[in-house]
């Protein structure tokens, strides 16, 4: 079971998981997507299933559970991916519903994802594994954001998973899934922001746009397609792996700085030279401009 699987890492993911003859369900809430990615999926010959899904609302998770037993029965693979980049200026200058928007997905989403997926997988007693998509920012320290805050909960969220399955002597593992610059549209995932959370008198401007499209610009273009992050995670399920970097080159460093500023007793470390992730895209949409 895959969330977030209508593009991107997590259509990849699903993809992977039919070529390995695995029975497949993608959810997703973009619907039309959805139905495309399931049909051509489907049309290799594999079995999938589709079922739209809001991963920030419990319930819909809960549908999403009973309608993949319903289906296949209980999934030995679960992919908490869905997430949203959410807003990257001052902290201060977020409001309530970014965060619920952002969290609601990024993190509670994944919360969900487990407490609907994971009581009946341990209850099983087979080998299963639940891979939940944090980010290289889920790991670094660096300028402020909802997303880099949810990422770093959405991580440590996965090790105390690790930990709570091993306390029970329970066959199923847990990995996390780091992606750094990725070809996938998560730049523009506001496209699919609840209008309930919408910033009331909130407009972008030309210039937000314009910012925008050039930063979604450069990942298709410079990040690492997303078939290449679906082998990763196969091989981190097989192997039993738990941090799943796809550019340890672009965050151990940064890792490490912070760890050693920590045990020093520093004050937060700023980032380098050459920024991760958003950062980076957002310097080279400013440089188009």
């Amino acid at each position: 079971m895959v969330t977030g699987a209508a593009s991107g890492i997590g259509r990849a993911l699903a993809e992977r998981f039919a070529h390995e003859g695995m029975q497949v369900v993608l959810a997703d809430v973009e619907e039309e997507a959805l139905g495309r990615a399931a049909e051509e999926i489907g049309a290799t010959g594999a079995e999938v299933f589709a079922h739209r899904t809001d991963v920030a609302d419990r319930a819909s998770v809960d549908a999403l559970a009973a309608a993949t037993a319903e289906r296949f029965g209980v999934p030995h693979v679960v992919c908490n991916n869905a997430g949203v980049s959410g807003s990257f200026g001052p902290i201060w200058e977020t409001t309530e519903l970014d965060w619920a928007w952002v969290g609601g997905v990024n993190l509670m989403g994944v919360v969900h994802g487990i407490q609907a997926f994971v009581p009946a997988m341990v209850e099983r007693g087979e080998p299963g594994h639940v891979v939940n998509t944090s980010s290289v920012l889920g790991l670094s320290t660096g300028a402020s954001s909802i997303y880099s805050v949810t990422k770093h909960a959405g991580t440590r969220l996965t090790e105390g998973l690790w930990y709570d399955l091993r306390a029970a002597g329970s066959p199923v593992s847990a990995s996390v899934l780091c992606p750094g610059l990725i070809a996938t549209q998560i730049v523009t995932a506001g496209r699919n922001r609840p209008d309930h959370l919408q910033e009331p008198g909130r407009e972008a401007s030309p210039d937000d746009l314009a910012r925008l499209e050039a930063a979604q610009t450069y990942f298709l273009e410079n990040g690492m397609p997303p078939s290449e992050v679906a082998a990763m995670v196969v091989d981190a399920i097989r192997t039993d792996r738990f941090y799943v970097l796809t550019h340890p080159e672009m965050i151990l460093g940064e890792v490490r700085d912070r760890m050693q500023a920590i045990l020093d007793g520093e004050l937060p470390r700023p980032a380098g030279p050459d920024p991760t992730l958003l950062e980076r895209a957002a310097r080279a949409a400013r440089e188009d401009r």
